[in-house]
């Protein structure tokens, strides 16, 4: 079976270019949605793909109607021709069912590799640069405020109990031994290690 999907972003868009477009290709199922195509989650796109069956072949205007970026669009050709539904796209010739559709298909796979693999080259350089210029990545670390530190040395002295000390600091048994932690941990670490005895 020959079937279409036909896409505009809003309702007030027209979707009759598409269907002139579409027109000599004697297509005998429509599947049409006035929807935003930043997602795949779209109710006639998924109607669609539900309906198709092996052999049956899909047109499309172009491809920014079936999907608004190179990852989608794959995903969604490769999983129906695994199906063995054909995906064409009028404006840019391709025809999945084709040698060439499919070289195509092979391109846009290797240019979106290729324009991630440089996004994560470029984040690198650019996370690197902020480094040498002094910015610090992660979550700030937390004060240890002077009361705290007291505290602590009182508990560890035995002048406190845990329980006491936390009623004191106004603190929940996680946050009082995280602290602890931080105080216990070695200087090289980050820690701000502090004698218990006083």
């Amino acid at each position: 079976m020959r079937m279409a999907y036909v896409r505009v972003s809003s309702r007030d868009q027209n979707t009759a270019r598409q269907y002139e477009v579409l027109k000599p290709y004697a297509i005998e199922k429509y599947f049409e949605e006035k929807a935003s195509g930043k997602s795949t989650e779209r109710e006639q796109l998924k109607a669609m793909l539900k309906f198709a069956r092996e052999g049956d072949q899909i047109y499309i205007e172009s491809i920014s109607r079936l999907a608004r970026n190179v990852l989608d669009f794959l995903t969604i050709v490769k999983d129906l021709e695994a199906q063995g539904i054909h995906v064409i796209s009028v404006k840019e010739n391709i025809d999945t069912s084709s040698p060439q559709g499919r070289f195509v298909l092979v391109i846009f796979g290797a240019l979106y590799e290729l324009e991630r693999e440089s996004i994560r080259e470029r984040q690198a350089e650019g996370i690197a640069a902020a480094k040498n210029n002094g910015v610090r990545f992660g979550r700030p670390q937390v004060k240890i405020s002077d009361d705290f530190k007291q505290t602590y040395r009182l508990w560890k002295n035995g002048g406190l109990t845990a329980t006491a000390a936390m009623r004191l600091l106004g603190m929940s048994s996680s946050t009082f031994y995280r602290r602890v932690a931080m105080l216990e941990a070695p200087k090289e670490s980050g820690g701000d290690a502090v004698d218990a005895k006083v």
